[in-house]
């Protein structure tokens, strides 16, 4: 699996739509080969995410066999965890669950869009947060393949 780390990859990959959300996580998915069409046909417009970048200058895919491997991000937004303790504990529970998930050939970002409340959770990183974090994280996977394209 590989992560994403420029800007334009995770821009690219939002654009692309969101695939399932839960109450604080929003899972976004831009399948590469479908970009790689895009940007081979000529109907595509030249104000399009995949006209201004092909996908192997974005995900440096060079064929085929590129394209079955699968790309990563997580966006944790300061607005909705304050201390950096939380936002790189949430990163860890997203990069270690979907190490394990037989993911398909395409970028995801996984997004923070809802903070977890401070009352129930006053601890910056506990146990019961942890396991909030996981088991939403496991529902929004679990939605996403009841979608298609994703195994829990």
């Amino acid at each position: 699996m590989h992560r994403l780390k420029t800007r334009p990859q995770f821009q690219a990959v939002l654009a692309a739509g969101t695939v399932a959300r839960t109450a604080h996580f929003a899972l976004h998915r831009l399948a590469l080969d479908a970009m790689l069409a895009a940007t081979c046909h000529p109907d595509t417009g030249p104000d399009s995410p995949a006209q201004r970048q092909e996908p192997q200058a974005l995900f440096g895919v060079a064929g085929a066999a590129q394209l079955a491997a699968p790309w990563m991000g997580a966006m944790v937004p300061k607005r909705w965890a304050r201390r950096a303790v939380t936002r790189n504990a949430i990163k860890r529970q997203i990069y270690a669950l979907t190490a394990g998930l037989p993911l398909p050939g395409a970028a995801h970002v996984v997004r923070l869009r809802a903070g977890f409340d401070r009352k129930r959770y006053p601890s910056a990183w506990s146990e019961p947060l942890r396991l909030a974090v996981r088991g939403e994280l496991q529902q929004l996977f679990a939605a996403a393949a009841r979608r298609g394209g994703t195994a829990p």
